[in-house]
């Protein structure tokens, strides 16, 4: 304690340059270590990245006890542990990548435009899941979707409640209906455009293709996906590998304006509660109310 204390004295006690410009340089370290846990907090990179913080540790008390095997073992892993790490977080490094200098959909302050864009969305989908018709809109956020989804229909068009009805209309004339709606900048970019599916877990088997491909996006970009169920008439929102369903009207405007309109420090619960605070990366806000992922629509396979 007293080797602290006078190393903080020692510190200060320098001319105001040097402790001005090492002040700074903690501070920007120190928001960057910030920046990647918030990152990677409430995603499946989290329990990974804790793991490798155990073998590091483990490894450093098999050095301190002359653990000789151990050590060679822990010795040869962290040795390309910069590799490892690039290969378990790729898909989190590429989706922070994408966010860097790109302009976001929406900036925090509520316009117009976008909110009318969001009621649009949110009319269609209660008139949808009224007549049991199955959609998936993507809203585009920071990371292009170019990418990663399979290309439909190029639109271009505004968004309106009328237009996101007939696209959804199931016919054989119509084939747009089979894919999702994706909004790029509040228009419609294309229709009929295919996701990919989320990994095949326990979980993921549960749940029909509409909901696993929103579940896909959702893991691979920052996308944010209403989804209205044809089998169960429900509406759901899908964002950072969440699953929130059984919204209402109410309950879908709170959640994408908490996702859209940033007002709070970044949280990612992965279990869904009562009340959650809204984040900068997308999570519901208190008044949105909603079952968490499940069993839904286990025979749906449209999508």
């Amino acid at each position: 304690m007293n080797d602290l204390v006078a190393g903080v004295i020692t510190f200060f006690a320098r001319d105001p340059w040097p402790i001005t410009r090492d002040l700074v340089d903690i501070g920007l370290v120190a928001i960057l270590i910030y920046w990647v846990l918030s990152l990677l907090k409430g995603t499946r990179a989290m329990q990974m990245a804790v793991g490798l913080a155990l073998i590091f540790a483990i490894y450093q008390l098999a050095q301190r006890f002359g653990l000789v095997t151990v050590s060679t073992i822990l010795d040869s892993m962290i040795t390309y542990i910069v590799l490892i790490v690039v290969v378990i977080f790729q898909s989190d490094i590429r989706r922070a990548l994408m966010r860097v200098g790109r302009r976001p959909l929406f900036r925090g302050a509520r316009t117009a435009r976008e909110t009318q864009v969001i009621e649009e969305v949110i009319k269609a989908a209660m008139s949808l899941a009224q007549k049991r018709l199955g959609a998936l809109i993507v809203f585009e956020r920071d990371a292009e979707l170019d990418e990663f989804v399979e290309r439909g229909t190029d639109l271009d068009a505004e968004v309106s409640k009328e237009l996101l009805y007939s696209i959804f209309i199931p016919s054989f004339e119509n084939p747009m209906h089979d894919g999702a709606v994706v909004i790029r900048e509040g228009r419609i970019w294309q229709a009929g455009t295919f996701l990919p599916l989320a990994s095949t877990s326990r979980q993921d088997r549960t749940l029909g293709a509409r909901h696993r491909a929103a579940l896909g996006i959702s893991q691979e970009t920052d996308a944010v996906v209403v989804v209205v169920s044809e089998e169960r008439g429900a509406v759901s929102l899908c964002f950072n590998g969440n699953l929130v369903r059984n919204l209402d009207a109410n309950s879908l405007r709170d959640g994408l304006h908490g996702l859209f309109y940033r007002s709070a420090p970044e949280a990612r619960p992965r279990e869904r509660r009562p009340s959650l605070d809204v984040s900068s990366d997308g999570l519901i806000p208190p008044k949105v109310s909603g079952s968490s992922v499940g069993i839904d629509d286990a025979e749906e396979t449209k999508g």
